[in-house]
């Protein structure tokens, strides 16, 4: 088994509660962490018996264009669409962070992570 790893991937997006942040948006950064058999792809070199992570991207970047009020509803979102994409994808684990929330103070960013 291996994990293949996304991280850092950024999106400005309009995820939050506040009608603010639905209007405005923000950045969001990513990183999702794919555990799967690698075993063929190991000996054959062949994209097609492996995970193809710009693929993956692609299903990210689509779910994170689809608003939501919840991180928890769009790191869900995300996990379902890669693992209905990926079948071969065995567990999944996602990070998202809102970058600068609006929450009254100064912070880097909020996180949610998500397993499967």
């Amino acid at each position: 088994m291996a994990v293949i790893s996304i991280e850092g991937m950024e999106f400005y997006a309009y995820h939050g509660c506040f009608k603010e942040e639905q209007l405005i948006g923000t950045w969001f950064v990513v990183d999702l962490f794919l555990t799967t058999d690698t075993t063929s792809a190991e000996q054959t070199d062949n994209l097609h018996e492996t995970v193809n992570y710009l693929e993956v991207y692609q299903v990210v970047k689509r779910e994170m264009e689809v608003n939501s009020k919840l991180l928890e509803h769009v790191g869900r979102r995300i996990l379902k669409a890669v693992h209905d994409q990926f079948p071969s994808v065995e567990k999944a684990r996602i990070k998202v962070r809102k970058m600068n929330p609006p929450l009254g103070g100064k912070m880097d960013f909020v996180s949610l992570t998500l397993e499967t």
